[in-house]
């Protein structure tokens, strides 16, 4: 038995090269080297303010999530499309 809605379509919502690997650029590198900077900088004056619990867990690990994304931000363009120098 198959059902139709599974099936796939032609257009994606990802781009095709979007669980590709790219190597950044220099230019890049650098760029992500500065957003991990800042936001170390920020998971630290969280770290030093908030009271543990469960919600300074929850901002610390979306703050992650949110510095990965940023890397990837870098390296792509708005359409996903990698980002070329």
């Amino acid at each position: 038995m198959t059902c139709s809605r599974f099936v796939l379509k032609e257009e994606s919502p990802v781009h095709k090269s979007t669980f590709e690997y790219h190597n950044p650029t220099d230019a890049q590198k650098a760029s992500m080297e500065k957003l991990r900077a800042a936001a170390k900088t920020y998971a630290d004056a969280l770290e030093e303010v908030l009271p543990a619990g469960p919600d300074k867990t929850y901002i610390l690990r979306n703050l992650r999530s949110v510095a990965m994304w940023a890397n990837v931000a870098v390296t792509r363009n708005a359409d996903g499309a990698p980002l070329e120098d």
